[in-house]
């Protein structure tokens, strides 16, 4: 068994809860398949109303391997790409020739490791705090889908209520494109539509509608 979050709203917050199980080992998409299928029967089980969407390359839905980080663009880069590049260290950063990098290539960089703590984000001249904990990583990636995606497709979203990402262990990592979608969907709900934002409008408006 094994145990995962699902990101949904409630109450006008984007908010999340975790769910056993059964856990299928493995590297195949088959398998990753496999769990995700698993995840989501544990979600319905909880909630008959639910409709459940992988968002990741592993997901059998088109939309929601649309909405990979590793499939999303931002300013013609991958939106992984320019997330680790916007990263300001202790001791050196940003890194802006990851930008050219593959996004694998890009995540491991050594020099991402060796840099000291990372201190803030750094992207179009204007720096991100740290705090609020995936401000920054939502707000690339929320403006990549604004970049990426018609408004069809975008609505397209509101047919589901929960988001998942098979991947994310909140045990070992922060950010997840299954939180930054359910917040998409959240902006949608609100407006009709993804409102055009400034830095300071995004990172308000995440300290008053995301838990963790």
């Amino acid at each position: 068994m094994a145990k995962r979050p699902a990101f949904f709203i409630r109450q006008g917050k984007v908010v999340s809860e975790m769910y056993s199980f059964e856990w299928h080992s493995g590297f195949a998409v088959s398998q990753k398949q496999k769990s995700i299928k698993s995840l989501h029967r544990a979600i319905t089980a909880a909630d008959e109303n639910a409709r459940p969407l992988e968002i990741s390359t592993k997901s059998t839905e088109a939309i929601g391997v649309q909405l990979s980080a590793f499939h999303l663009r931002i300013n013609d880069h991958t939106l992984e790409n320019v997330f680790q590049s916007a990263k300001v260290f202790e001791r050196g950063g940003p890194y802006p020739d990851l930008l050219d990098l593959s996004p694998k290539e890009a995540k491991r960089d050594e020099r991402l490791h060796s840099s000291g703590d990372l201190v803030a984000f750094r992207y179009q001249n204007e720096d991100f705090p740290l705090i609020p904990q995936t401000a920054f990583y939502d707000f690339i990636y929320i403006t990549a889908v604004k970049q990426s995606f018609t408004a069809d497709e975008i609505h397209a979203v509101l047919s589901y209520n929960y988001f998942t990402d098979i991947e994310f262990n909140p045990a070992k990592s922060i950010n997840t494109q299954a939180r930054t979608v359910a917040i998409l969907q959240l902006m949608v709900n609100e407006y009709g539509y993804l409102p055009a934002f400034t830095k300071e409008d995004f990172i308000q408006y995440h300290k008053e509608h995301v838990t963790y």
